[in-house]
């Protein structure tokens, strides 16, 4: 059976370490890059799915963005927490801590949360074993798993390093692997490598 997943990314997912990469909008203007050469760079690196996280810009910025990096890229476009914008995208993901502002019990979180998003992709970050047997019984299509390994873009408490391949075999969802993560990466049981900032030092 098809999952949701692979109904928008278009394929099947057989293989492993997938590139599913962050495009951070503040990141992007530090580095004076633009969103066309992040979309070029994407083109080129064969990457399967973007999530777009913004802190800094209007809601309207990030509405055209959004509409840019859809018309752009033929792959699933995520928002990251921004849930009043999943109309402008193909899902999003959020944290533990964005599902307990919905509803202290995750499951009619997911519900209240699906009645909104409807079949569009919803990811969720998760860090250790008890997160990870808790998501098994979600209706999510995915979950985010780190950190791999240290990050200079965010202060992390548990780095999993290669427990991380242990932790993604539990996971009935397909894991995402956050934090540290390079695009050559080789990771057991990841089915997606999520690259921030390292991505964009490829070009």
């Amino acid at each position: 059976m098809t999952s949701n997943l692979e109904k928008a990314l278009g394929f099947k997912l057989e293989a492993f370490n997938y590139l599913y990469v962050l495009c951070d909008y503040e990141t992007l203007l530090k580095r004076n890059m633009s969103l066309e050469k992040f979309v070029d760079l994407c083109k080129k690196k064969d990457v399967k799915l973007v999530q777009y996280r913004d802190k800094i810009s209007s809601l309207e910025i990030q509405q055209n963005n959004l509409l840019y990096l859809k018309s752009s890229l033929n792959i699933p476009i995520i928002i990251n927490d921004k849930i009043e914008l999943i109309d402008f995208a193909d899902g999003v993901h959020l944290g533990q801590e964005d599902f307990f502002k919905i509803h202290k019990d995750k499951k009619i979180a997911i519900k209240l949360l699906r009645a909104k998003i409807k079949n569009k992709l919803l990811g969720l970050s998760t860090h250790n074993e008890i997160e990870i047997l808790e998501s098994n019984s979600l209706d999510i299509d995915m979950i985010g798993l780190g950190a791999y390994k240290n990050t200079s873009t965010k202060d992390v408490d548990t780095i999993l390093g290669d427990k991380i391949s242990y932790l993604a075999k539990i996971s009935k969802h397909p894991v995402c692997a956050i934090g540290g993560v390079k695009v050559d990466d080789i990771i057991e049981n990841i089915r997606f490598n999520v690259v921030g900032s390292a991505f964009l030092d490829e070009n």
